[in-house]
């Protein structure tokens, strides 16, 4: 109800006064039609964010000797849900009697999720990743994360030119972004460099020469062969200043950490801002010890307690899933919080370059089992998994 401040006090008390009496008489002149059970932004929000989804395995195809493409549907939904290009989702499954997932970037467009297909290329590398890569057959199941991560083009930071460098298996997001580009979902100019040992190694280099062909300017560079049409090298500053001004575009880089290093190292003279370079973060993987001490983790899930074995070089993440507890986890590199878990007691060890909690956090005793290390028995409370 509108109340509107009268000159006279007394008349502000008397329109109080009849306050009650009026809205009665609103509810009683109101509709009999039962509320809505759903809500419109509910809805939509339920198909934007489902959480967990079901998935099943269509196609399993070989793009390069060390690499697999994998495409899903999803079981408990007619679709995907759209997504930008460049963003990744977790992978679950069972592989004996471990529970394990992984992070996976997307190598489809936003557009294709509508019509339920997500493609992810696995390498061959890590525990997870070869038994997808070498086991996995159509009509396998999983369960996948949403869409997630920060690592996808935004019109208010980055330029209208940007820069893609993909290593080995990093090209997957920028066969995404490059997609979303064609399908005019994004309205960047793309230029993609490519590195590979060998031309064998360039994985959907099909795909990537119909897109050239469309207006996505593609350079691939080999480091280990020279041949006509190839870059020879390294993606080195002098490489890149041959194609574009490195101060008038915005950079994403995906691949290993050896490629990050050198090509930070090559633009480092330039000055550039911190969201001139935008780098994917890899998952965060064991810890290179010798004769690693194996302690007792405490793991506390709701009302539940688990006590499992947790080794010196592996996360704690890892721990759990080695016994098959359903840990909640999506980057697997200390970013996202999802895995935002109580220290109880023990002492840790956190990655190198991989602690993304808040200063609160740190202050009052939050830690990510993701990256996180355990250097003596640990108690943990870690908050259920979506099922």
């Amino acid at each position: 109800m509108n109340f509107k401040r009268q000159i006279f006090g007394f008349m502000d008390m008397l329109r109080f006064t009849k306050l009650v009496p009026n809205r009665r008489e609103a509810l009683a002149n109101g509709s009999a039609a039962p509320l809505p059970k759903e809500y419109r932004v509910n809805t939509l929000a339920k198909v934007l964010h489902p959480g967990e989804m079901a998935v099943e395995v269509t196609g399993v195809r070989r793009v390069t000797e060390g690499m697999t493409e994998l495409t899903f549907r999803r079981t408990d939904a007619g679709a995907f849900p759209f997504f930008r290009a460049g963003q990744y989702v977790s992978l679950r499954g069972e592989v004996g009697k471990s529970l394990v997932s992984r992070p996976y970037s997307i190598a489809s467009s936003p557009r294709e999720a509508l019509q339920n297909k997500l493609v992810l290329g696995v390498e061959d590398a890590g525990f997870f990743s070869r038994h997808l890569g070498r086991e996995v057959k159509v009509g396998d199941r999983f369960v996948m994360t949403e869409p997630s991560g920060e690592f996808h083009y935004e019109t208010l930071r980055d330029k209208k030119r940007i820069v893609c460098i993909a290593g080995g298996a990093g090209i997957t997001p920028f066969l995404s972004m490059a997609k979303s580009r064609l399908e005019g979902d994004e309205d960047y100019e793309m230029i993609l460099f490519y590195g590979a040992r060998d031309e064998k190694r360039i994985a959907f280099k099909a795909e990537l020469d119909e897109m050239a062909a469309k207006g996505i300017q593609v350079v691939y560079v080999l480091s280990d062969e020279e041949r006509a049409g190839y870059e020879h090298g390294f993606v080195s500053a002098k490489l890149l200043e041959k194609y574009v001004d490195i101060r008038d575009v915005t950079f994403f880089l995906c691949g290993p950490k050896a490629m990050y290093d050198f090509i930070l190292k090559e633009l480092a003279p330039y000055s550039l801002p911190v969201k001139a370079v935008r780098k994917d973060a890899t998952y965060c993987g064991s810890l290179s010890l010798e004769n690693p001490r194996t302690f007792r983790l405490t793991a506390h899930i709701r009302d539940q307690v688990y006590t499992v074995d947790a080794r010196e070089d592996e996360t704690l993440l890892t721990a759990l899933e080695r016994a098959g507890i359903p840990a909640p986890n999506k980057c697997r590199a200390g970013g996202c919080g999802y895995c935002h878990s109580k220290w109880i007691s023990g002492e840790f060890r956190i990655a190198e370059g991989r602690d993304g909690r808040r200063e609160a956090d740190r202050k009052f005793g939050w830690i990510h089992p993701c990256v996180t290390y355990p250097i003596s028995d640990l108690e943990i409370d870690i908050p259920p998994a979506e099922l």
